[in-house]
């Protein structure tokens, strides 16, 4: 039995399609049972609930041969150990006490930078890796680097002024991952009983770009001009709170950007093993250009 949390999340929604379509029996944890997709309620098994109360998490997880931790997004929390560490205490409890046999979990590139400390949602994205290990799971954590799929958030303005925004500096290259790309190899992972100990697990695209990059890669498949513009990270926060951060999400948020800005994601040499196939090119020719068509 392989548990799924956030099944209905951009990651774990997918990640269950791929264990379903294996063949694996599948049980998900959801607060809305009601909001998973029929095929998923008809084939998985379904525990109501969050995936932060003890009750809950222990039901869902006995018996389990592997569970994809996923820390739900936490926009308006109080604090940045709320959303990582704090909420994953009743899970590290159930790990450690033996109700699981291996964990992946979703979470971040920067340990062992020198930025790693001071990076906002990645240091406490490392911290609840630190929890997890602590209690002896074997485990791979998904090192993550920024994803392709988060340029969907600017359809709009691409598509009405050929414009996208971020705190990275124009030339600063960084190694994107394609969101499908991330969940095969969740999927692989939890499927292969193989695996002991605990490690990361890097997930790299093919190639670093830089966002100069983006732009023209993005103006050559959308046949349009497209230009990248780099903002303040004072504007950037101040974006995020009128949008309802909290003050800890956007103070995490621009840290961890900052972070990637001075090289937090380029601390891991890229191997076959953890390097994706789809380039950015093929993931605007997939996915952008039908986000900003319908823009």
């Amino acid at each position: 039995m392989i548990v799924v949390t956030t099944p209905t999340g951009n990651i774990g929604h997918q990640v269950v399609d791929l264990l379903l379509g294996a063949g694996a029996p599948v049980r998900v944890i959801a607060r809305d049972p009601s909001s998973l997709a029929p095929s998923v309620r008809a084939q998985a098994s379904v525990v109501p609930g969050s995936h932060g109360d003890p009750a809950v998490v222990r039901a869902a997880f006995e018996g389990a041969d592997a569970v994809l931790w996923i820390a739900p997004p936490g926009f308006r929390s109080v604090s940045l150990d709320e959303v990582y560490a704090g909420f994953t205490a009743p899970a590290c409890a159930a790990f450690a006490d033996g109700l699981v046999d291996r964990v992946v979990a979703v979470s971040a590139l920067g340990r062992g930078t020198p930025w790693a400390g001071a990076a906002g949602l990645v240091t406490a994205s490392l911290a609840m890796d630190d929890a997890i290990m602590a209690t002896g799971v074997p485990y791979r954590s998904l090192a993550l680097p920024s994803f392709m799929d988060n340029v969907l958030r600017q359809a709009v303005p691409i598509a009405t002024q050929g414009l996208f925004t971020g705190v990275i500096a124009p030339d600063r290259r960084l190694p994107l991952a394609a969101t499908r790309d991330i969940t095969a190899v969740a999927a692989d992972l939890l499927l292969d009983a193989s695996w002991t100990g605990q490690a990361d697990h890097p997930v790299l695209g093919p190639e670093d770009l830089s966002f100069a990059d983006l732009a023209k890669i993005m103006s050559e498949v959308l046949d349009r001009e497209v230009e990248y513009t780099q903002i303040t990270p004072d504007t950037f926060r101040s974006a995020l709170l009128s949008r309802g951060a909290s003050e800890a999400v956007a103070d995490g948020t621009t840290a961890m950007m900052a972070a990637k800005n001075e090289g937090l994601d380029n601390g891991v040499r890229r191997t076959p093993e953890w390097t994706t196939p789809t380039s950015f090119h093929e993931w605007c020719e997939s996915t952008l250009l039908r986000a900003v068509s319908a823009a």
